[in-house]
């Protein structure tokens, strides 16, 4: 077995990027603080081909070299807005018949699991704050929950890794389906 090499891997150039069909998912970032996870999420978001990004409150964003680090390039592939408040967002989202739902350990959230995404729908994942996760004005606006289920001592996982389980999960469930 031997590695392949970056020519050999097929990947499209941005511009056929922003063209193909992509996952119809947009991920919301909800006062996430540290540039490092964002340009991650960036880079899965773009392995993905999920639609858009939003960035709201204290979330920076790029260009800037900290999220670039990470990003490699994946804020010029993924579109992006950023947005001061999370409430307009969500709003604006269910208006164009988005289903929001937030990552989040919540009373009465549903297993990641044993969510069934549909074919038909569109989904607005929002992703917390690395401390004090999804905001409380956010959730006052969802649709639904989601939690990731987790079976050590601590009580979280990382945004990144998060973003990374949560969107394999629907690429998985929508794309794959056997």
């Amino acid at each position: 077995m031997r590695k392949l090499k970056t020519e050999e891997l097929g990947r499209v150039g941005i511009e056929d990027f922003k063209k193909q069909d992509k996952l119809p998912i947009t991920v919301i970032l909800d006062n996430v603080r540290s540039m490092h996870n964002i340009g991650s999420i960036f880079r899965t978001s773009d392995g993905f081909a999920i639609e858009k990004i939003y960035l709201c409150g204290i979330t920076a964003q790029p260009p800037h070299r900290e999220i670039e680090k990470t990003a490699l390039g994946a804020t010029q592939s993924i579109e992006w807005v950023y947005s001061s408040g999370i409430s307009e967002i969500i709003l604006e989202l269910k208006a164009a018949q988005y289903t929001v739902i937030a990552i989040e350990q919540a009373q009465n959230s549903v297993m990641l699991n044993d969510f069934r995404p549909k074919t038909s729908e569109k989904y607005a994942l929002i992703f917390g704050n690395e401390v004090n996760g999804v905001s409380e004005d956010a959730m006052k606006l969802i649709d639904t929950c989601i939690e990731i289920p987790q079976f050590g001592t601590k009580h979280s996982f990382n945004i990144v890794v998060s973003a990374g389980i949560v969107l394999w999960d629907f690429f998985a469930k929508l794309k794959l389906k056997s």
